[in-house]
């Protein structure tokens, strides 16, 4: 009887351990079912939101620093922007600006700068209120706007006769596009989970490099059209690269999805996964907009004017090198168009090294210590152009390209760091406004820092407080997370509040 119990009993338990093992078999395929569905859903969005987006942000800044090649472009028959701009004042009889009184040279580059630092003014007020917007009015909408805007207002550089005139269309043209880079930015929280965003943003991010190969080449291919139906050659520039805004913006309004709830390519299961995954976070499209709680929130954060400090660091050579590359290059012994050639290596490498580095970043979860890192090598290409002799045109040449390649890949980390430590959408899409806004006056310093007046020996002003600045970049990104760690030991239960 006993044995006949025992053998009951041990048929019954082994039963139950059997039922558990296939249940927990059951929840590991689940498990394994939704990782993959979830894989293939956003796939799905990446093939729909990110060409989209990085062209967006490709022809915005292509628009945008079109100015750097423009002050450049022919100037040795004296058709560039600032000779044919200054009529009233200066007359340009040599090839070459470097000839030219040291005092007008410089007057003119004030001048330049001086319409390069309104468009940054402009840049710094309207983020905030546009990515606001954004929210309110629908993202394919506010961005088609922007679009459309930006296009027509480049096409209007064109047709610019004064230094005033130039002035006050770059800043419409601040006005316009100051939306757009921090609208993206919150615009794939509604679509991506925080470890998720990094890669994202840096592709979009990376298209700005590769607007600097183009518009380096275009600039190159449009400099042979000087003269063309009576045009200058700069001008046929801001209305050829203007062009391609205006008529895709129309596009951009019917195919750009808003938010996962109410578009039209996923289906009704992928619609509640992609809520779902997004719930988490609090990031989901249907939160109210933003209220003044939410404001006061980020507003008083004071942890969050770190992040802000970063990204002041990094803007100024991220604004020097999107304006002065080709004046830069000009410098290294290239000459008129083939200036404008050498600007698309230096550009195309950053592109490759930005997406490597924003990859790594969001697989290891590790992004403070990647930007840490890349904005060292970007501060040591400065400094080693700063510290090489004027006419090592090779070797510093090979510096621009590293010191290129570290400082925008570092970028991208940065913003998904920053998106990361804060977990709701109305108080995300403040944060990142704000940290853009305090970028603007970063990229004010980066305007100024390149002199004319120092082309013969090398441009040491502005090498060296780029490096100074990348430094203080990389130095507070350690400490940053060095920060974020003790206060990850504080949380109860070893919770992980804060992301690296």
């Amino acid at each position: 009887m006993q044995d006949k119990e025992f053998t009951t009993d041990t048929l019954a338990v082994e039963g139950m351990e059997k039922a558990m093992a296939n249940h927990k078999e059951n929840i590991h395929f689940d498990t394994q079912t939704s990782s993959f569905e979830e894989r293939l859903l956003v796939r799905k969005q990446d093939l729909r939101i990110l060409p989209l987006s990085a062209g967006i942000y490709l022809l915005c800044y292509l628009d945008r620093s079109n100015i750097g090649n423009a002050k450049t472009l022919n100037n040795d028959t004296g058709n560039d922007l600032l000779q044919e701009t200054n009529m009233t004042d200066y007359q340009y009889m040599q090839v070459d600006l470097l000839v030219v009184s040291p005092r007008n040279n410089i007057t003119m580059l004030t001048k330049h700068s001086i319409a390069l630092m309104v468009f940054l003014i402009a840049y710094a007020i309207f983020e905030v209120p546009s990515n606001y917007l954004l929210k309110r009015l629908r993202p394919s909408r506010w961005i088609s706007f922007l679009m459309l805007s930006w296009g027509a207002i480049t096409m209007g550089l064109g047709g610019t006769h004064s230094f005033g005139q130039v002035a006050g269309i770059r800043f419409l043209l601040g006005a316009i596009e100051a939306g757009l880079f921090p609208g993206l930015v919150y615009y794939l929280t509604f679509w991506y989970t925080a470890s998720e965003r990094s890669l994202r943003v840096a592709l979009i991010l990376a298209s700005a490099t590769l607007a600097g190969a183009f518009g380096g080449a275009i600039a190159y291919g449009v400099g042979h059209m000087n003269g063309a139906s009576g045009l200058s050659a700069w001008r046929w520039l801001f209305i050829i690269e203007g062009a391609p805004s205006c008529a895709s913006a129309f596009l951009v309004w019917f195919i750009l999805p808003d938010y996962p709830e109410t578009c039209n390519f996923l289906t009704s299961e992928e619609k509640a996964l992609a809520a779902q995954r997004l719930s988490v976070e609090e990031t989901d499209s249907e939160r109210k907009s933003m209220t003044w709680s939410d404001a006061k929130s980020v507003l008083t954060e004071w942890r969050l004017y770190a992040h802000y400090l970063i990204y002041f660091g990094i803007s100024t050579p991220f604004s020097s090198l999107s304006l002065f590359t080709p004046t830069i290059v000009a410098g290294l012994g290239y000459e008129n168009l083939e200036a404008q050639l050498m600007t698309v290596p230096p550009y195309a490498v950053a592109y490759v090294v930005t997406v490597a580095v924003s990859w790594s970043a969001d697989h290891f979860n590790a992004r403070s210590i990647h930007s840490a890192v890349f904005a060292f090598i970007g501060a040591m290409g400065f400094l080693a152009s700063a510290v090489l002799p004027a006419d090592a045109y090779l070797h510093r040449y090979g510096c621009l390209i590293v010191a290129a390649s570290g400082a925008f890949s570092c970028i991208p980390p940065l913003l998904g760091w920053l998106s990361s430590n804060i977990h709701s959408s109305a108080e995300i899409g403040l944060a990142i406004a704000l940290n853009i806004s305090f970028g603007a006056p970063g990229q004010i310093v980066g305007v100024w820092i390149y002199k004319s007046d120092q082309v013969k020996r090398g441009y040491p002003t502005g090498h060296w407080t780029n490096a100074a600045l990348l430094l203080l970049v990389s130095v507070t990104c350690v400490l940053m997370r060095l920060y974020y760690g003790r206060l990850n030991k504080k949380a109860p239960h070893g919770q992980i509040k804060y992301a690296y």
